[in-house]
């Protein structure tokens, strides 16, 4: 046994000989193993005879230890999943399962033939309901590198699990999020951890700061609720608003209002909010990779070193957070006819009007939505309409005389034959019969044609219907393409028609964030404003990007007149 810094080892030696009777001196004699050269003098022969055979000893206090390979658990584990990686099962009954830390040589052979079966069935995309020991079980193979070739696709298949299954076991939730965290660092994947903060309570700190950073330098649209909710002093859950019925429209606009104010901010200083409000340094955080799973740490180590800047301590930012959070909930208060308002809400003047008019365009867009759009009678074409069906009533008319015409036919052939029966003895009655059947079946099919027609007709007048999105235009010129552009053009607000007036020009860009500032408005907003008006009139955009259409641009006599 040796004890050093650290801590305790123990070793076992076995030894296997035929000799015996060997001299195993005391550690003392470090000399022993020293040849000693015998004594001179008279016996010393004698003594030398008696000694017979020279003893080796061996001191195996000072033996170098040589390392032996130490199989664990998890290597086990490991080496018996690549083993099975491919394997599969056909159609197999479903087996209980229940085990702490689930593993090949826990499972019965019925257990063993459902769970690749299972596993087979979730690799296609099929999620069939089963146990959570079964699911743990897939989950530490895609951990520990089985089950994919590339690290993003055995970061899908992780997610994919998890989703397919939390609603069913909620324990998912204490583990997943950490584990799937985990992987993305060892493997150096770029995801985003939103979904992975929202789902899992405890893991808010360092990744949620970390989702921030990740945001706020390249993807504000990517911005969530639940991790902006970091970054407020005021605790929005206690709201009487947001637990009523402003829960899901807070947490739908807030993070679109904080990524406009970002874009609001790099447009008019031309720095965004975390350029503007730097944090301070990195922190390196170390996370000890997959607790509590079946991990072999020869694979990835025991953990990995995370630089965690604290970006949710940067007093500026978190002061425009906060508010931004309670301006936010004030206007959806207006919009939503919610009594009462927060208090002491301070913004710049032109931050709390784009705001606004953000909001109140989309909050009317979500409601329109619901509701579908707004529909008009066409006037000219219902009457078009009623002058269709004034023919098709006429059509129908046709019925009524070939009706009597067919029972005319019947009466005059009936006397025709009584008369030839009078007249022609002996006449075969029955050929007679056939012919008067035949003279019918003609008159009926007739009156069958007459009507096919008339009911043809009548869908295509009713395929004329006047089932549009826009009143009569004031401008009936002949020609709807002209027509629907004139229509566009009236319905443009004065700095919408200046934006896309200049657009078409010489630096366009520039000068309709001009505009847009001097109307206190952003660019973005003007072309999206644009945009869905013409997806509303004229059935596609004509603004891509920065830059009008081709067709847009031939069609600008419109918007100056």
């Amino acid at each position: 046994m040796a004890k050093d810094r650290q801590g305790l080892h123990f070793s076992e030696l076995v030894w296997e000989s035929t000799e015996q009777n060997m001299a195993i001196p005391p550690r003392s004699s470090a000399e022993a193993a020293i040849p000693v050269k015998p004594p001179a003098g008279p016996g010393a022969a004698g003594r030398r005879k008696s000694s017979g055979e020279e003893t080796v000893q061996l001191q195996l206090w000072d033996m170098e230890e040589t390392a032996e390979p130490v199989t664990t658990t998890e290597g086990q584990f490991v080496h018996r999943a690549r083993e099975l990686a491919e394997h599969k099962e056909p159609a197999a009954l479903f087996v209980p399962f229940k085990s702490y830390w689930p593993t090949y040589g826990h499972m019965t052979g019925a257990q063993s033939r459902w769970y690749f079966f299972w596993r087979d069935e979730v690799r296609q995309g099929r999620y069939p309901k089963t146990d959570l020991s079964y699911i743990f079980l897939n989950v530490y193979e895609l951990l520990n590198g089985v089950g994919w070739d590339e690290p993003l696709d055995g970061c899908r298949q992780l997610n994919l699990l998890w989703e397919a299954y939390r609603d069913q076991y909620k324990r998912l939730d204490q583990y997943l999020g950490g584990w799937i965290a985990d992987f993305s660092f060892v493997h150096k994947l770029e995801i985003p951890l939103t979904g992975i903060v929202a789902r899992s309570r405890g893991l808010a700190g360092d990744l949620a700061e970390l989702e921030l950073v990740r945001c706020l330098s390249s993807a504000p649209e990517q911005l969530s609720f639940e991790v902006l909710t970091v970054m407020s002093d005021y605790d929005i859950s206690k709201s009487k608003f947001y637990l009523g019925d402003g829960k899901a429209a807070a947490e739908r606009y807030i993070p679109q209002v904080v990524a406009l104010i970002d874009a609001y901010v790099a447009r008019k200083h031309g720095s965004n909010l975390i350029t503007m409000f730097p944090p301070g340094p990195s922190v390196v955080r170390e996370r000890y990779l997959f607790r509590s799973a079946v991990y072999d740490i020869s694979l990835y180590g025991y953990s990995v070193l995370v630089p965690v800047v604290r970006i949710s301590k940067s007093p500026p930012l978190r002061s425009l957070i906060t508010r931004l959070f309670r301006l936010t909930e004030n206007k959806l208060r207006a919009l939503m006819g919610y009594r009462g308002r927060l208090k002491d809400v301070k913004v710049d003047a032109d931050m709390e009007e784009l705001v606004t008019r953000f909001l109140e365009r989309e909050f009317r867009k979500a409601e329109q939505e619901e509701k579908g759009p707004a529909v008009v009678i066409d006037q000219r074409r219902l009457e078009q309409l009623e002058t269709d069906s004034e023919v098709v009533r006429a059509l129908l008319t046709v019925e009524e005389a070939a009706e009597q015409l067919g029972t005319g036919t019947t009466e005059d052939a009936h006397d025709k034959q009584n008369a030839e029966d009078t007249d022609l003895d002996g006449a075969n009655t029955d050929n007679k019969d056939r012919i008067l059947e035949a003279a019918v079946e003609a008159a009926e099919a007739a009156v069958e044609e007459t009507v096919e027609a008339a009911m043809e007709k009548v869908v295509e007048a009713a395929a004329k219907a006047a089932v549009v999105e826009k009143a009569d235009t004031p401008y009936p010129s002949g020609d709807p393409e002209a027509d629907s552009w004139m229509l566009f053009a009236a319905a443009l607000s004065p700095l919408q028609c200046q934006a896309l007036l200049a657009l078409a020009e010489e630096a366009g860009p520039a000068k309709v964030q001009r505009l847009a500032a001097g109307g206190g408005t952003m660019a973005e907003l003007l072309f999206d404003e644009i945009n869905e008006l013409a997806m509303d009139m004229l059935g596609d955009l004509i603004i891509d990007g920065e830059e009008l259409t081709e067709e847009s641009r031939s069609r600008l006599h419109y918007i100056k007149r």
